[in-house]
């Protein structure tokens, strides 16, 4: 059994590198932050130049519906780039009494750059107008992915059905065309009002205006360089259309979080009577380490996502990793500078009462960490059985997509959606390509003939086209039309009945094979992929983290703690997301026009992120109980004082970070609430029930077993110094 023993004053006092780096940029500030303000404004200019986009591409390589893509692709010429729908609807009599000005509009439409066909909805074969007349929609083929059109071709789309327009037509559109034509300044909105919700938070909890200030513009500087890269590389890499808000959202969150760990930490050093220089290093070399090791366990638990084997959702991971390294090196060189240029006059503008560590044996801190002393036991089952109890709805999670129906109705795609489910059913939005590779090679006469019978008949088919060959004769293709929205849980019930049922019958003593494809069909796997590989996520960023606690801290026992509680609180916000998504708990408030799935990669994303997240905390609190242990190696006065000092800094940037993620449900898109709610609802419960609670309580009974470390691992186990 090995336990640490403290540490001798001269190793504690030797100047790390850390230290060093706090106190140059206390010595020289304005050199700093200048050079940090140059940064944001040349990367800025330069992404603003170069107009990154960003798109919801994905790639499954050597599944059914990819081959069956693939093969669509070699042997039928007209399916081959992507395709844009373009809707119009009229509520005076039928859409033929409109035809010149459609059939201008079509015209115009066929000589924008990059189009290379568009049907007429009123000759079409199969009809692509509704039994009614009103409605109908038409397809344009393009010849390169949507975004690399430019937000700028949505204007030309406009410009190209005014003749409609002008007639009375109601024109929308979907399909590729989505992307380009949603708004852009809607997520910009969510992040400016973070900004806001933070500063009034960070005013409010720090009680002083300077105090407010250093935290949330060191944070916004940050930001912006960290999303400037990530436009940068976005010209390189394809980044799905929720890279940038997330990326802002986890930037600003972990950023602030940085500078109100720093920024307190700082304010008590000078109350102890250091000069403001000093202390800036000390703060750095403490606090601040505790920051690039939070901050690292972040980045590599949003690295490992790229363990799903999805470029995808590896992706996404990466796009938060370029916020969080730039939050870091802001935190241990800019946030440092700002302060020491604050000096003494951080608390000068009070709005309240300032926040710092507790000092006294007898404040409230100190008082509630001596009651879950006393009371470990109760404490540790009573914050458990909350975290169960909020997580329960876990039980009913559905997972899926959540498409263009749950966008606002102020967004063309949803209204095109709308007006095709109105008009040709809610299946119409998801169809299914069948595809029957013959490979050349010649069946029954009246195989087709069984094949489109036995897709008319399976369960929640709306309509089957007649199965054609190919141009060459290769192919046999047919459209299904589910009966139910592509987002129900029997549209994917219907594609693996298809898949493994209706198919493989209809087919059975034939040398043909079938495949079902599209992009309802290619979301529903990739939906499977996700789901299948979670769970490796999950024990990918446990092991990370678990090897990060175990090196800081030196005890098993604590790294296992974390790994335990940390699943606690993310199973209770996966509760929470199914409450309110899928339940429909305060929906209205989200202006959702119904319950939706949890969007499929949801739960692998928040997983990473709040573990990662929840480790600001861990490691926060445990640096300082750690430190306290280190100076006298009593287990209880270690936690008591480590608690009392750290508690309401832990609450106060819980809360600010609470606020800005909820700032983020005013985005539009369905997939960044969830991401919002999730996070809100996670770091809540983390920083409160879990560090607050359950954390002490289970240091307070393990005892002196909290800092055990078998000899074996104490010799593998890398060292790393957590304090300096």
């Amino acid at each position: 059994m090995t336990f640490r023993a403290p540490l001798p004053a001269a190793d504690r006092s030797t100047p790390t590198a850390l230290h060093r780096l706090g106190a140059l940029s206390g010595r020289h500030p304005w050199r700093v932050i200048a050079l940090w303000l140059l940064a944001a404004l040349v990367l800025g200019a330069a992404t603003r130049a170069e107009r990154p986009t960003y798109a919801d591409a994905t790639t499954l390589g050597g599944t059914q519906a990819s081959v069956g893509a693939a093969l669509l692709q070699a042997h039928e010429p007209a399916t081959r780039g992507v395709t844009g729908l373009v809707v119009v609807a009229t509520d005076h009599g039928t859409l033929a009494a409109f035809q010149p000005a459609l059939a201008a509009s079509l015209a115009n439409l066929a000589r924008l750059p990059h189009v290379v066909a568009v049907s007429d909805p009123l000759t079409a074969t199969p009809a692509t107008v509704s039994r009614s007349g009103t409605i109908a929609y038409a397809t344009v083929r393009l010849n390169v992915a949507a975004p690399a059109l430019g937000s700028r071709f949505a204007a030309s789309l406009r410009r190209a059905t005014a003749p409609a327009t002008r007639a009375g037509l109601a024109v929308d559109f979907g399909g590729a065309f989505t992307q380009i034509t949603r708004p852009r300044t809607t997520d910009l909105r969510a992040e400016m009002l973070g900004v806001a919700v933070a500063l009034i938070v960070l005013a409010l909890t720090f009680g002083s205006v300077l105090g407010a200030i250093v935290p949330l513009v060191s944070a916004v500087i940050g930001v912006v360089i960290g999303l400037s890269i990530l436009g940068l590389v976005a010209l390189v890499l394809t980044f799905a259309t929720a890279s940038p808000t997330l990326a802002a959202m986890i930037g600003l969150g972990v950023g602030i979080d940085y500078a109100v760990f720093l920024t307190t930490r700082f304010r008590q050093l000078l109350i102890e009577g250091h000069d403001a220089a000093s202390a800036a290093g000390q703060v750095t070399a403490s606090s601040g380490r505790a920051i690039v090791i939070a901050a690292s366990t972040v980045a590599v638990a949003m690295l490992g996502l790229y363990g799903s084997g999805l470029s995808f959702i590896g992706l996404l991971g990466l796009a938060a990793v370029f916020a969080i390294v730039v939050a870091a090196l802001g935190a241990v060189t800019l946030v440092p500078a700002a302060l020491v240029l604050a000096g003494r006059h951080l608390d000068r503008y009070r709005i309240g009462r300032t926040v710092a560590e507790a000092t006294s044996a007898h404040d409230g801190w100190h008082r509630y960490a001596a009651f879950v002393g006393r009371h470990p036991g109760r404490a540790l089952v009573l914050g458990a059985a909350v975290l169960v109890v909020i997580a329960l709805p876990i039980l009913s999670l559905q997972l899926g997509h959540v498409g263009d129906g749950a966008d606002p109705t102020s967004f063309t795609d949803r209204r095109a959606y709308d007006l095709l489910a109105q008009g040709f059913g809610p299946g119409i939005n998801g169809p299914l390509t069948v595809v029957v590779d013959t490979a050349g090679r010649a069946g029954p006469t009246d195989r087709p003939a069984l094949v489109a019978r036995a897709l008319a008949g399976a369960p929640d088919v709306a309509a089957v086209t007649p199965l054609r060959p190919s141009p060459d004769g290769r192919l046999l293709v047919a459209t299904v039309i589910p009966a139910s929205d592509p987002s129900a849980a029997a549209s994917t019930t219907l594609f693996s009945t298809l898949v493994d049922t209706t198919l493989p019958h209809a087919l059975a003593g034939t040398p043909w094979r079938a495949y079902v494809t599209g992009p309802t069909a290619l979301q529903d796997e990739f939906d499977t992929i996700v789901a299948s590989r979670t769970p490796l996520i999950v024990l990918l960023v446990i092991a990370v983290a678990f090897v990060l606690i175990a090196s800081a801290f030196r005890s098993l026992v604590l790294a296992l703690e974390a790994a335990v509680l940390n699943l606690l609180s993310i199973g209770a916000a996966y509760g929470v997301l199914v409450a309110v998504f899928q339940w429909g708990w305060g929906r209205a408030w989200l202006g959702l026009p119904g319950s939706v799935p949890i969007e499929a990669y949801v739960p692998m994303i928040l997983f990473a992120i709040v573990f990662g997240l929840s480790m600001d905390y861990e490691v926060f609190l445990l640096s300082r109980i750690h430190e306290s242990w280190l100076r006298g190696g009593d287990n209880a006065a270690a936690v008591t004082e480590g608690l009392a000092r750290t508690g309401r800094v832990i609450g106060a940037a819980a809360l600010i970070m609470v606020s800005v993620f909820l700032s983020f449900v005013t985005s539009p898109l369905v997939v960044v609430k969830q991401l919002a709610i999730g996070l809100s609802a996670a770091v809540l419960l983390d920083a409160t029930i879990v560090r607050l609670v359950l954390v002490p309580a289970a240091m307070f009974l393990l005892g002196e077993q909290n800092w055990w470390l078998p000899r074996w691992l104490d010799r593998v186990l890398p060292r790393v110094r957590l304090e300096g």
